[in-house]
């Protein structure tokens, strides 16, 4: 039996599961439908693997197989032995970053000289677009005012760092990217609780210098970290190159594991309505930021870094805020959703652009491969971890 195979065998397995989950709704037995449906997710992804075009996808899958098991056993997920694990909430993010801080240089802020124009428009596109979206779509639903607040709160985060291999599938600028992750995610201690306080202050209570440093010490201090490590012990320590990918896609699920299982019921209530209103924000994001790119008569390529950049926010950090407000389990709601719907969509847009190689090629291609890693090899490893950041 060839390794192929192996796949294509859970591929079907994935079906059976699904199509027995769904036959068991159908009959009202919704209550036995649940360990299929995590079977479907889990060999759905085992079975991605297979293909080099779905592969992408298999850690996402995983993520709702994780959140599917959250939602059918919650008790297991948000307490042991009278330990909370949203406390651990905190510390995997600043984990997550200080890894992100281990993947970046300072050459990364060198595309503010070099590309003054880009940079600009898209981290005003960023702190305009997103957060203006975050506020119409909450304003527009009827959800309960922590969780519109949440919608907010995805809307006024940084960008993330999954946009810069996004960007360098979609053929698009990765310098640029690169450096509007940077420069966003260093203004977030100031933008992001101005922003929060100024759009989300009708839905609830925000204090803005306690989310500044709440932002510094969950951002700014791991990542300057990672940054002096990168600096100097960069290539001296290879398990920490090699285990940080894996330490974030761990810490990355279990902080949306968490959530799911402390918001269970709220998101059993509106999921399907905060996945779609989600999915507009995101969407909307993506062409907003094309657009804004365009209106400015920037390159075909800047375009869609702005579009990325836009679109995909820092999902990490706007849970990370959720917990820190005391309200994981209904701030916290939207970002959960926000970051696996972010990579799929973030997945198809960069596949769909890959395919039709922007026309013109302006200076942006030859800047590219100096603030940019040298491989996609060193890009994909070190960002694509990153999922839902």
């Amino acid at each position: 039996m060839t390794t192929k195979t192996i796949y294509q065998l859970f591929l079907g397995l994935a079906a059976l599961c699904l199509a027995t989950a769904l036959i068991l709704v159908f009959n009202g037995a919704i209550d036995r439908a649940g360990p299929l449906f995590i079977g479907f997710f889990i060999a759905l992804a085992i079975g991605f693997r297979g293909f080099t075009h779905l592969k992408g996808f298999a850690y996402t899958i995983m993520i709702f197989a994780a959140v599917t098991t959250a939602l059918c056993y919650p008790g297991y997920f948000v307490e042991w032995n009278g330990f909370k694990f949203a406390i651990l909430i905190t510390p995997l993010i600043q984990l997550i970053m200080f890894g992100m801080g281990t993947s970046m240089s300072l050459g990364d802020f060198v595309g503010v000289v070099r590309m003054p124009k880009g940079v600009i428009i898209g981290v005003l596109s960023q702190f305009i677009i997103m957060p203006c979206l975050g506020f119409t779509l909450a304003s527009l639903t009827e959800f309960p005012a922590e969780i519109a607040a949440g919608v907010i709160l995805i809307g006024c985060s940084p960008s993330g760092m999954a946009s810069n291999v996004m960007a360098y599938l979609a053929k698009a600028n990765v310098a640029l990217s690169i450096t509007i992750t940077s420069v966003t995610t260093l203004l977030a201690p100031v933008m992001t609780p101005l922003l929060m306080k100024m759009l989300a202050g009708e839905f609830v209570e925000i204090d803005v210098l306690k989310m500044m440093w709440d932002i510094i010490k969950m951002v700014i201090i791991p990542i300057g970290a990672g940054l002096l490590f990168n600096k100097l012990l960069s290539g001296k320590a290879k398990w920490l190159d090699t285990a940080m990918p894996l330490v974030s896609m761990f810490g990355i699920a279990f902080i949306i594991v968490i959530i799911t299982a402390a918001g269970r019921d709220s998101l059993l209530a509106i999921g399907p309505a905060l996945i779609v209103v989600v999915l507009i924000h995101n969407l909307s994001g993506y062409t907003l930021g094309y657009w804004a790119a365009r209106l400015f008569k920037m390159s075909e390529r800047d375009c869609r870094t702005v579009a990325i950049e836009v679109g995909m926010q820092n999902g990490g950090l706007a849970s990370g805020l959720a917990k820190e407000m005391g309200k994981i389990a209904t701030v916290g709601l939207a970002p959960a959703v926000f970051g696996p719907l972010m990579n799929i969509t973030g997945s198809a847009l960069a596949s769909y652009w890959h395919r039709k190689p922007p026309k013109d090629q302006g200076p942006a291609v030859e800047n590219a491969p100096e603030a940019a890693p040298a491989s996609r090899e060193k890009l994909t490893d070190k960002t694509v971890s990153f999922n839902g950041l």
